[in-house]
C-alpha cells in the first residue's frame, strides 16, 4: 500500500494499474492499517495521509477485519518460520490470505513472503504478475 501511495516508488504505475484493473477485488488485512497510519505521514506527509484515511473511512477500500483462528495460524507461521521473524503483521497477512483463498497478495517483501509457503499457494504481485487476464475475481488480492 506504500508503493500505491507513492508516486516517486520504481513501482507505483505499475501497483496504481493493478488497483484499478480489479480495485473491487483488493482486501486490505486490518493489521496493516496502524503500519500505514505510522508510516505514511512519516514518508509521504500528513496530507498524503489524511487523503488515505478519508478513502478509508469512505470506502473506497474493503477491510478485513479478521477471525480469532488467523492470530493462531500467524503464531504458528511465525514458528515455523522462526528464522524469518515475521512477526505479528505479516503473520496476520498470510493467515487471512489462507483463510479466504487469496489469489495473490501484494508485497514487495519478498524476503519474508517468498520465503513462506501458503496453502493456496498465492502469488505474490508485482513479482508474479503475469501479462494476460487469467484472473479468478472469487479469490481476493491481499496487500501485504
Amino acid at each position: 500500500m506504500l508503493a500505491l501511495l507513492d508516486k516517486r516508488n520504481s513501482t507505483h504505475t505499475t501497483l496504481l494499474e493493478l488497483f484499478r484493473s480489479c480495485q473491487n477485488e483488493w482486501v486490505l488485512p486490518w493489521a496493516i492499517l496502524p503500519e500505514l497510519d505510522h508510516m505514511v505521514p512519516r514518508r509521504l506527509g500528513l496530507a498524503v495521509s489524511r487523503a488515505f484515511r478519508a478513502d478509508l473511512a469512505e470506502g473506497h477500500y474493503a477491510v478485513e477485519w479478521g477471525a480469532h483462528p488467523d492470530l493462531k495460524r500467524a503464531v504458528e507461521l511465525d514458528r515455523t518460520y522462526r528464522g524469518l521473524s515475521l512477526g505479528l503483521v505479516d503473520g496476520i497477512v498470510m493467515a487471512m490470505a489462507e483463510r479466504l483463498e487469496a489469489r495473490a497478495i501484494v508485497t514487495l517483501d519478498l524476503r519474508d513472503f517468498g520465503a513462506v509457503t501458503l496453502k493456496g499457494q498465492p502469488e505474490l504481485w508485482p513479482r508474479d504478475l503475469s501479462p494476460g487476464p487469467d484472473r479468478d475475481p472469487a479469490r481476493p488480492i491481499w496487500p501485504g
